[in-house]
């Protein structure tokens, strides 16, 4: 709430000191074998790497985005082609910011005294990233599992602690096992999706629909005769969504989270290896709980500052939407409103933020602390100090893109 509440006096610019005092304390949280870890990095360096991603990415986009809508309007007499290769350009620098921001706080996170690091790759992740995504769409998502594995591979190989080198073992295939639960539960939408539309539809409207794809596909006329005239069929069938679409978002959850279960049951260095017992049923609640709680206070705080902003715009569309007595309204001063609006609005999204971070964040890296042990650590004694990572964009970019808001 406090660094918060500083961010929002100084229009956003303490949120590099905000972020820097969070990680400081969740790091601190955190202590293997009794021994609190520490992170070091230096607001300063968050501030100036953003001025300068801000500097880099404001070029690039502008002179990129000059030459793609003079393209599109040249060669498709339109923009719309303009539009997506940029929104595609974008898409490595969202992986290349990812990897730096990841390095940055690597190489500020030390201990006992000893820093972890990532070495310099971020094209590299960038170019594999766009590469396995690619593969990822044509296979429909049945590749999912490999761009997930191939890419912690690649992040993993890449990162030590002191002097000793991490390394992912497993195959890709290990983790279709945590896609269980999607799976089944993406073929049980699919099957309520071909009852309520093609095998029994829900109302005339959908089975002349369905009769028209038909008929589209096969070239075969079905007979039309009578559906105008049928009533609604089984509306019941609609309720179905709610425990399909839960079972949906538990099946991403659980991916997810035993996908990085598994793969952290297979990361090893010398003398080192890890076990985890992370329980993706907890991480669903979490992530459940909190977000409902944390958009309940967002939704309720937009509907609070609407209300504030009545008098601004006046209480006409208010009477004849609701049919209200006009004589029962009241003035507000507007400059009243209009700085009640601005406060209302900071508010809602500093009190959004505390809520998110105090009942999703904090509970979640809570959970994934204490189900990680290492089974073996004979070799930490052999580990020695590594050479500080001079990075002076710091995470810039990821800041400048909006990716790195989070802790």
């Amino acid at each position: 709430m406090t660094t918060g509440f500083w961010s929002i006096l100084t229009l956003g610019f303490y949120r590099f000191w905000m972020k820097t005092r969070l990680r400081r304390y969740f790091w601190g949280s955190i202590r293997p074998g009794g021994h609190p870890m520490e992170y070091v990095g230096d607001p300063w360096e968050k501030l100036l790497g953003f001025f300068i991603a801000v500097v880099i990415l404001t070029f690039y986009i502008g002179v990129v985005n000059l030459l793609l809508m003079f393209a599109s309007f040249t060669l498709f007499d339109g923009n719309v082609a303009g539009y997506f290769l940029s929104f595609l350009g974008v898409i490595p620098l969202w992986f290349y910011a990812r990897y730096r921001a990841r390095r940055y706080v690597l190489g500020r996170t030390r201990w006992r005294g000893v820093r972890f690091g990532l070495e310099p790759g971020a094209w590299g992740y960038a170019w594999r990233a766009c590469l396995h995504w690619l593969v990822t769409i044509c296979s429909l998502g049945i590749l999912w599992p490999r761009m997930t594995f191939y890419l912690e591979k690649y992040r993993t190989d890449r990162t030590f602690f002191g002097s000793s080198r991490l390394t992912q073992g497993g195959t890709w295939t290990m983790l279709y096992r945590a896609a269980v639960p999607l799976i089944v539960a993406l073929v049980l939408c699919g099957l309520w999706t071909l009852w309520v539309i093609v095998l029994q539809p829900l109302g005339p409207a959908l089975d002349l629909f369905a009769r028209g794809v038909v008929a589209g596909a096969t070239g075969i006329e079905l007979d039309t005769s009578g559906v105008e005239g049928r009533q609604t069929m089984a509306l019941w069938r609609m309720w179905l969504l709610i425990p399909l679409m839960l079972s949906v978002y538990y099946g991403v959850v659980h991916y997810i989270f035993g996908a990085r279960r598994a793969m952290a049951n297979h990361k090893t260095a010398p003398g080192v290896t890890f076990a985890s017992q992370l329980r993706t049923g907890r991480v669903a609640w979490i992530y459940a709980g909190g977000t409902v709680l944390a958009y309940l206070v967002l939704t309720l705080g937009i509907v609070l500052i609407g209300l504030v902003l009545l008098p601004v715009f006046g209480f006409d569309l208010l009477t004849d939407m609701v049919g209200a007595d006009r004589d029962l309204t009241f003035d507000v001063p507007r400059w009243f409103s209009i700085a009640a609006s601005v406060i209302l609005y900071f508010a809602v999204f500093l009190l959004w933020s505390v809520v998110y971070n105090t009942f999703v964040t904090f509970p979640l890296m809570r959970h994934m602390a204490t189900t990680t042990v290492l089974q073996e650590h004979a070799g930490l004694q052999r580990v020695s100090q590594a050479a500080r990572d001079e990075f002076a964009e710091a995470e810039g970019f990821a800041e400048a893109l909006d990716l790195g808001a989070a802790i």
